[in-house]
């Protein structure tokens, strides 16, 4: 490990902010794999997945802009420990439901959508917590170790549910969650920032359409979420794993379990990488690269029929991707001065709950319409044609080079 990741790991509110990442981390892709299995287990249909993955952005799409006004006006740490009780309260019911034999899809969606709620307020706020936590110098570093925690919670959490599932069933995944939140809870009770927050202006509706033309003055920055979000929307198969693993591959719950977790498997195995190797700072380039390796691998992903093929693809899939996390973040936050961090990051929210969940929703209906493995080569063939267009349109984005003068509001 690096010396600047040493020296990031030393600072303690770092250290309770990224075990906190992985608990909640770990538990809310425990809960989202566990919910999709349960929906599919009860309609047999990849429709609904895609509905699932509407319900779970409308308000991504509503409240995000919202969310990033309150993170730029309140106290950042509060607002993720409140956030993180809806869930909570949302896997206890979810698991009185399922033992009681009383879940039915209205339920679900309706518990996907108060999770939607707090997580459009949580995401800006635990995004912007981030860089008061250590100095700017090492901040690109932090980002790499939190994003590493990040991807190493998000291989155990389908992995652990998928296991629960099989062994005793999903409603103890439910339970599981609980307790997940919970020690995440504890740590951003124990934390405090290592610096004095910027002064924070009363929320008003003025102060989101500040945080909207900031993004839109900013072309490198626009071009990143952009990219981002397009690629995901088209390229995403993760929506459709349910239906890999019972009806393409004839894997299971446990199969079910690893093929989730080997996109956070590959995307843990890239950010080791980048913990060793020097920060990027031809960032440009790198997000344009990692977004061609994201699209073919997810075609590889789509043809293949053989379970150990897949998985390797789908790792392929994530590694790309978590170059492009990593890039992107530090890109972005580096870009934009504390005082609107809040806003800047809830709408990089919406362009990620856009690409995540109507991502979701593209594939499950073309699925519906046509089959699944249509559905995944198309979308990794469209993934790749987005990013010949902005890569022409917007040259600023292919030199982009990250440095260390830090941002202004003007």
């Amino acid at each position: 490990m690096s010396h600047d990741a040493l020296t990031a790991l030393r600072i303690p509110a770092l250290r309770l902010f990224v075990l906190s990442r992985f608990a909640s981390g770990a538990a809310m892709t425990m809960l989202y794999a566990s919910i999709a299995w349960q929906v599919y287990d009860l309609s047999g249909s990849a429709f609904w997945l895609g509905m699932l993955g509407l319900v779970r952005f409308a308000p991504h799409a509503c409240l995000s802009l919202v969310g990033g006004a309150v993170a730029d006006s309140r106290d950042r740490r509060l607002i993720v420990l409140g956030s993180q009780l809806v869930p909570f309260a949302c896997a206890g019911a979810l698991w009185y439901w399922t033992t009681a034999s009383s879940v039915d899809l209205s339920r679900i969606l309706t518990v996907m959508f108060a999770i939607g709620v707090a997580v459009a307020f949580e995401s800006p706020a635990r995004t912007a917590l981030l860089p008061g936590l250590v100095p700017r110098a090492i901040f690109p570093r932090a980002v790499t170790l939190s994003t590493s925690v990040s991807a190493l919670a998000f291989v155990t959490g389908p992995a652990l549910g998928g296991l629960v599932i099989a062994e005793s069933g999903v409603a103890a995944t439910y339970a599981l969650h609980s307790g997940l939140i919970a020690v995440s809870v504890l740590c951003l009770a124990l934390l405090r920032p290592g610096s004095a927050p910027a002064a924070r202006r009363a929320f008003s509706w003025r102060s989101i359409v500040e945080g909207v033309s900031f993004v839109r003055r900013r072309q490198v920055v626009l071009g990143a979420m952009t990219l981002d979000m397009f690629a995901v929307i088209f390229g995403g198969a993760q929506a459709l794993l349910p239906v890999y693993a019972k009806e393409i591959l004839g894997v299971g719950p446990r199969g079910y379990g690893l093929l989730t977790a080997s996109l956070e498997l590959g995307a843990l195995v890239m950010a080791l990488v980048l913990i060793v190797l020097p920060p990027i700072r031809r960032a440009g380039r790198a997000l344009l690269w990692a977004v061609a390796a994201y699209g073919v691998a997810t075609i590889l992903f789509g043809v293949s029929r053989s379970f150990p093929l897949s998985v390797l693809a789908y790792m392929a899939v994530g590694m790309a991707d978590q170059v492009s996390v990593v890039t992107r973040h530090t890109l972005v936050q580096l870009a934009t001065p504390d005082e609107l961090r809040g806003r800047v990051s809830s709408v990089n929210m919406i362009f990620i709950g856009a690409s995540n969940q109507l991502g979701a929703v593209e594939a499950g209906f073309v699925a519906a319409a046509t089959s699944a493995t249509f559905a995944v080569v198309s979308g990794g063939a469209a993934c790749l044609a987005v990013l010949a267009v902005v890569a022409l349109r917007m040259p600023e984005l292919r030199r982009h080079r990250i440095d260390d003068a830090p941002p202004t509001s003007h």
